[in-house]
């Protein structure tokens, strides 16, 4: 089976670095899906009013390889020292290269230049990830309460307290991007194995650069300029 992307997902990351690791860890972050010409009709898209989420069914296509594909992988939450099973992880380096997010809906634009554009919120994917399919998200069948979430549930999602001083934030222009990028670095972009209160990491975000340290549980932003 030959598979085809049917749209392209506009994000404010340009690079892996920072973006969530799961969808809807950060809510406010938006990103605008935008079909390729084939599927430019409104008639596609006809009902998906009437739902709040969507799946996004995607391709990691940043990390396309030639190697041959390994029965386990090294989750970095664990630690990356930790060999689990590649299908009881969301390693990214997979057989078959797909990614499954679960987006709200913002907004759908049925007539714009690009054809019908859905605007999601909580999407954690780069720049440019070919989407393969969407299909909208149904209460009864995709939520399950009582599931069992193996090593992830022994995991707690950190939660930095982000320091960003105010001369640094005014150099930002397009405001709207700070609620958005406060909440990416709350989540703490950094490796989970890394500990030096003296490094400073760079995260491209919405056309800037922003650097960053941490300590503890804090998190400083130190600069920022643009890309």
């Amino acid at each position: 089976m030959v598979i085809e992307p049917i749209a392209y997902i506009r994000t404010s990351f340009p690079e892996k670095f920072g973006i969530p690791r799961q969808s809807g860890l950060a809510s406010n972050l938006k990103a605008r899906v935008v079909f390729e010409p084939q599927y430019r009709n409104a008639d596609a898209v006809r009902g998906l009013e009437g739902f709040s989420h969507i799946w996004l069914i995607w391709e990691f296509s940043a990390n396309r390889t030639t190697r041959e594909w390994q029965p386990t992988v090294r989750p970095p939450r664990l630690g990356g020292n930790t060999h689990l099973g590649v299908f009881a992880t969301r390693s990214p380096f997979r057989p078959n290269p797909l990614g499954l997010s679960c987006v709200e809906i913002d907004s759908i634009d049925l007539f714009t230049d690009e054809g019908p554009v859905i605007t999601v919120k909580g999407a954690d994917l780069m720049d440019g990830t070919p989407i393969y399919d969407i299909k909208p998200y149904i209460r009864y069948a995709d939520s399950q309460q009582q599931a069992l979430c193996g090593y992830v549930d022994s995991l707690e999602e950190r939660s930095l307290k982000v320091v960003f001083p105010s001369e640094l934030s005014s150099r930002i222009e397009d405001t709207s991007v700070i609620p958005s990028l406060v909440e990416t670095l709350r989540l703490d972009p950094r490796p989970s194995y890394h500990d030096d209160p003296e490094r400073v990491y760079g995260l491209s975000f919405a056309r800037l650069n922003v650097k960053f340290r941490v300590n503890g549980e804090v998190l400083t932003v130190v600069d920022v300029q643009p890309l």
